[in-house]
């Protein structure tokens, strides 16, 4: 079906053209996705969408809607052409360098918040490998008395997480830095959140087109066996266990079939695993982590029939 829009067409009948024209390219989501382009091509509001329909697209609309068209027929997913995405009700800017917020990513941020449930209370977290900026802005705006810190390697992630928490309203109490997960940190943090790359290496190829050629690849690879950031961020509070404060913890995204091999490695580094926490589609998604013993200066329970004296001493 070819794409014809000329400048006399309506904008309803344009979107019903564009409609067509997708669903005969066997997108997922033909009517979402022509609803999103034609608003941004056109930069109308989804009212206004409605309520004008019936009038031309004109020289410049038929001229947008013809190219973003075109780039999403050619598998550039809708959130690139945008520029911009929707995570936790908020909008974020996006760029080369973070990948699209993805709705099962909100799963992380409701385990997080579960950790530390009282909106007002005073946080100290740091989100590691931030991107657009989106879980770390997600969380300073659900809890108005934490402050965090995004990391990355990308200076260009940085730069538009920066500017997502500006323009969300949290970006007087959020902090970004350069670095490579642990190593430019110093803590203490009540708590430590991350999606970090976890596709192993050799599956990168089979990806979705969208994912594979438009996705930056340090946010995707994993290394061989996707678990490389796990053991790196497991290792780097092994060595520097001060990072965590008294009662802190940390929130992982994980893979659907990683979390046996995560909690693993988090027991051998001295963390107890919570049981994976699913998505919306009833996938494993989140683990939670906390330390199996006390960190450093934390007093510990003593153990039942164990005299004062061993536990302290333990």
């Amino acid at each position: 079906m070819s794409l014809d829009l000329t400048p006399a067409l309506s904008r309803d009948a344009a979107l019903r053209h564009l409609v067509g024209v997708f669903e005969a390219a066997g997108l997922a989501n033909p009517r979402g996705e022509a609803r999103f382009l034609a608003g941004h091509a056109l930069a109308l509001s989804p009212s206004d969408l409605i309520l004008r329909g019936g009038e031309p697209l004109g020289e410049a609309g038929a001229r947008a809607l013809a190219e973003a068209a075109t780039r999403r027929l050619a598998g550039e997913p809708v959130a690139r052409i945008l520029g911009e995405w929707e995570f936790w009700g908020l909008p974020f800017r996006l760029a080369p360098e973070t990948l699209v917020p993805r709705p099962d990513t909100e799963t992380l941020v409701e385990a997080a918040l579960g950790l530390f449930p009282g909106r007002e209370t005073a946080l100290r977290l740091v989100d590691l490998g931030t991107g657009s900026g989106c879980i770390l802005t997600a969380l300073l705006h659900e809890r108005p008395k934490a402050l965090g810190i995004g990391l990355d390697r990308s200076f260009a992630a940085l730069r538009v997480a920066r500017d997502n928490a500006r323009a969300n309203g949290v970006g007087d109490r959020a902090a970004f830095l350069c670095g490579s997960w642990l190593e430019a940190l110093a803590g203490p943090f009540h708590l430590i959140v991350a999606n970090p790359p976890y596709i192993a290496a050799p599956v990168i190829a089979t990806l979705a087109p969208e994912v594979r050629l438009h996705d930056p690849l340090a946010a995707l690879d994993g290394g061989a066996d996707g678990l490389e950031a796990y053991r790196a961020i497991l290792a780097g509070l092994s060595r520097r266990p001060d990072l965590l404060a008294r009662g802190g913890a940390l929130a992982l995204e994980i893979g659907y079939d990683q979390g046996e091999a995560v909690a693993e490695l988090a027991r051998q580094a001295g963390f107890a695993a919570s049981a994976p926490i699913q998505d919306l589609a009833d996938r494993d998604r989140v683990v939670t982590l906390r330390p199996s013993l006390p960190i450093r200066g934390e007093p510990r329970t003593p153990r039942a029939g164990a005299s004062q004296t061993r536990a302290g001493s333990a």
